[in-house]
């Protein structure tokens, strides 16, 4: 069972890891998110946010060797993912490239869920 856990938290890892491509400029982010980001200020914040969903990445993938750790890695997870579907279905009006990004943060946080019900 810890090794299906293990696997949950490295693959919802490595798909919040994804997103730091985002880190390297403007043109990767109009790929990523289907939006010209040409103004610098924009340009910071999605760079920055890139890095931050990083952090939850590697935290994630850390939490499938660091058991003790997985707890809130799931959290921070969860939290990170299921705020930005929140914040998409009040906003509304999102793009294709956004929709992919709900649906697989919804997929995503299932697994997630998936490898804390079985962690309990």
């Amino acid at each position: 069972m810890e090794r299906l856990i293990s696997a949950l938290f490295i693959i919802v890892g490595l798909i919040n890891l994804y997103p730091i491509i985002g880190v390297f400029g403007s043109g990767t982010l109009t790929n990523l998110y289907g939006l010209p980001f040409q103004e610098s200020n924009l340009l910071i914040l999605m760079r920055h946010r890139a890095i931050l969903l990083g952090l939850i990445g590697v935290f994630l993938i850390a939490a499938a060797v660091q058991h003790d750790w997985q707890t809130p890695a799931l959290i921070g997870g969860l939290i990170s993912m299921l705020t930005f579907v929140v914040i998409a279905f009040l906003e509304g009006g999102f793009n294709l490239r956004i929709t992919i990004v709900v649906i697989a943060d919804v997929i995503v946080s299932v697994l997630l869920g998936v490898a804390g019900v079985l962690r309990m």
